[in-house]
């Protein structure tokens, strides 16, 4: 997992440059949305189960035919299963969000998901709905709190339905 100020340093590194304007502003960027990263995390980590449990039954209440016999969450262990996966997308994203780099949600969501939903015929667009209604949960709160910093929630949630959106599953 790489945070904001390693991917910088090291895309330098690699070419042999010092930082330049564009580098030392980006850095300036980081820095000065720490202490609302911070402020989000915590709302997520406190919420945690209250941003899954209204997912969870937004997504449902859209898409019941999911719940239904032949959809992907029928049976107690499918559910349980899709429950689980939201739960995985929420905390990295979380973890992106603090390290200001999505780097750890392709190394550990992204990449093989595409394998493994196909070879469990899992469908693509509950997937992207569900991480919409987590990113959507989230800024709801964030209005609630004062907090005007959406981008920082946007980049990592907006990062996976992007990837997924993409992918020919």
């Amino acid at each position: 997992m790489q945070d904001a100020i390693t991917a910088i340093l090291n895309r330098y590194d690699l070419t042999g440059r010092y930082l330049d304007k564009a580098a030392v502003t980006q850095l300036e960027s980081f820095f000065s949305s720490g202490l609302d990263r911070i402020k989000i995390a915590e709302i997520i980590n406190n919420q945690a189960t209250n941003i899954l449990k209204e997912a969870s039954a937004q997504l449902y209440e859209e898409q019941p035919e999911l719940l239904r016999p032949g959809g992907n969450s029928y049976t107690t262990r499918r559910y349980a299963a899709c429950l689980r996966d939201i739960e995985y997308y929420l905390r990295y994203t979380s973890y992106a969000l603090i390290a200001g780099n999505t780097n750890i949600l392709d190394q550990r969501v992204l990449n093989g998901l595409k394998d493994t939903y196909n070879s469990l015929s899992v469908p693509l667009a509950p997937t992207v709905r569900s991480i919409q209604l987590l990113q959507e949960i989230i800024e709801e709160e964030l209005e609630l709190q004062s907090i005007t910093r959406k981008d920082i929630v946007q980049e990592p949630f907006q990062h996976l339905i992007n990837a997924l959106s993409e992918q020919d599953l």
